[in-house]
């Protein structure tokens, strides 16, 4: 499989740049400092996410369109757990994310970017439980694996699946450039996209 052949085609920064939906969307969210762009960046095979050394500093939301089979959207969201920002940008923070699920979109469902080093931390859980609340899927990508030496990644990856995760398929561990990690991820979230359509035409059906 080749690198997906994307496109940035919107950069939204309130509610009102959102742009009107269009198909299957996979939305990536993650903590300021979990590797997200960096992610985004391998996932697609070029520079489209800007990567910032001062964690918490890309505030919109961007779309890139993606040719796969199916093809979807890829809905890079800012990042969370920003320590510098204060209380009010962190609430319109929530305000901008939810209005993003609610706006009658089809999200099919959530890739969520968990440091390897630190694991779930309060923030994550946070998210973890909104996403609950909506009944919205999600899929663990651990990032910053690299981080972790080989010897130890085993135990550190048991410790957590053990301590319950909500994830689709089993977590991935990446580190953000090894391109054999890559291919499996994006294999995996293809066959995840794959199921969630053939499942919402089945409910279509019996309708």
């Amino acid at each position: 499989m080749q690198n997906w052949k994307s496109e940035l085609y919107c950069t939204a920064f309130n509610i009102a740049q959102l742009p009107p939906p269009q198909g299957y969307e996979i939305a990536f969210a993650g903590r300021s400092n979990a590797g997200k762009s960096t992610l985004v960046n391998a996932l697609l095979g070029r520079k489209v996410a800007h990567v910032s050394s001062k964690p918490g500093k890309t505030r919109s939301i961007n779309f890139y369109r993606v040719e796969s089979d199916p093809p979807f959207c890829l809905v890079d969201l800012p990042g969370y757990g920003f320590a510098q920002r204060g209380k009010e940008e962190r609430k319109n923070w929530w305000k901008f994310i939810n209005a993003y699920f609610a706006s009658e979109r089809h999200v099919s469902f959530v890739v969520h970017l968990i440091d390897f080093r630190h694991g779930p931390l309060a923030n994550d859980k946070d998210l973890t439980a909104w996403l609950d609340e909506m009944d919205m899927p999600r899929q663990i990508i651990f990032t910053k694996g690299d981080k972790v030496s080989r010897g130890k990644r085993k135990a550190v990856y048991s410790s957590y699946v053990k301590a319950g995760l909500d994830s689709l398929l089993p977590p991935f561990i990446t580190s953000g450039v090894n391109d054999g990690e890559m291919e499996k991820v994006r294999e995996g979230l293809l066959q995840i996209l794959n199921e969630m359509i053939s499942l919402d035409r089945l409910e279509e059906k019996r309708r």
